[in-house]
């Protein structure tokens, strides 16, 4: 049986290891107690809260914090309650956004919740870099498909006329082996140059366009973090509801697809309104179905017949350039797949997007 004096040893001794902790984790950390009470911070924090230590055993609300977030004290309430990780992307006055983790401090001798504890990770640099990735992979998929297309079709238009000019009657006949000779040595150079510029995007297009087994939910994360200024200024409510979360698919595909489709979905909300999208992923037959649902202001049935073809903007009080729904469409076309789309003006509007699953 444990002595009264080897179990303060043992308090005492624990107690060092927590301050230890605290004191030298780089980590921005606070520690609140069931009942709303600061009682240890790491040095980090003071980055976040402007935190002295008289304020040790203070309530959390006396304490002047940096964050846009006004409902901190709530949400630590609902994980005190339900015991249950909180995970949420927040932005300081300073313009830096990082990854707020609330954990439950659990007693699991008395299957009680003793307080929480918050984590701080500085995500602004990932939030960047996924933001200018995504920004490269819309204009990258755009260039290509000019190439591929829009340029082709000039140079198809002038082989058409050089048959033309072959079937027509013979006048001039000692000129036109020379006129010819020339349309078509400069019709081959084009294609030529065309070929080897479009080959060689290809060929690193290929290098870059490796499908992989992805996770649905993985996506969505990096895709809502790439949004988390639109999502933190609009106020959105993202829930989604995954049952199916795997697919073999190329990644920046996947996320441009998605990002697409939220992007949307938070921006044609009306005014005055705070955005609500609902996101599911699930198996029917041989396809993996992601669906986006909004409460936005919907799409017309003649609308809908447009809102595909490249620089075409429906709506031009609504930021944008006409080359998101469209790069979505080409994606999922290229892989086997296809769009629905149900929609009414002024209540809303739901994407499915069918992608072959070939795990």
């Amino acid at each position: 049986m444990t002595s009264k004096s080897d179990q303060i040893t043992a308090l005492t001794e624990l107690n060092e290891a927590l301050e230890n902790y605290f004191s030298n984790t780089i980590i921005p950390q606070l520690f609140v107690d069931a009942n709303l009470i600061l009682r240890k911070y790491t040095p980090p924090a003071m980055k976040q809260f402007k935190l002295k230590e008289e304020f040790i055993g203070k309530p959390l609300s006396e304490v002047e914090e940096h964050f846009r977030y006004p409902t901190i004290i709530e949400n630590i309430k609902v994980v005190i309650a339900t015991k249950k990780i909180l995970e949420k992307e927040i932005q300081t006055t300073d313009m830096r956004w990082y990854q707020m983790n609330i954990l439950p401090y659990l007693i699991r001798k008395e299957n009680r919740t003793d307080g929480v504890i918050i984590t701080f990770v500085d995500i602004t640099s990932r939030l960047r870099d996924l933001k200018e990735q995504e920004k490269l992979i819309s204009e990258h998929e755009l260039l290509l498909d000019t190439l591929a297309h829009d340029i082709k079709n000039p140079i198809l238009g002038l082989g058409l006329t050089i048959d033309l000019l072959k079937s027509l009657p013979e006048k001039h006949q000692d000129r036109f082996p020379a006129l010819l000779g020339n349309v078509e040595k400069s019709l081959a150079n084009i294609k030529t140059v065309i070929n080897d510029l479009i080959d060689s995007r290809w060929k690193k297009q290929q290098n870059n366009s490796t499908e992989e087994l992805l996770d649905i939910g993985n996506i969505l994360e990096d895709v809502r973090l790439t949004l988390a200024p639109q999502i933190g200024q609009s106020g959105a409510l993202i829930t989604q509801e995954i049952k199916s979360s795997q697919i073999k698919f190329v990644r920046r595909k996947l996320r441009s697809i998605i990002y697409n489709l939220i992007s949307n979905a938070i921006k044609y909300t009306p005014a005055g309104s705070k955005p609500e999208v609902y996101i599911t992923a699930e198996e029917e037959n041989e396809y993996l179905v992601l669906s986006v649902s909004d409460k936005g202001i919907g799409i017309s049935a003649e609308e809908q017949q447009k809102i595909y073809d490249k620089f075409k903007r429906i709506r031009t009080d609504y930021e944008g350039s006409g080359v998101g729904l469209y790069l979505v469409h080409t994606m999922v076309a290229a892989a086997g797949g296809k769009i629905e789309l149900q929609s009414e003006q002024g209540v809303g509007s739901t994407f499915k997007i069918y992608l072959k699953n070939y795990r």
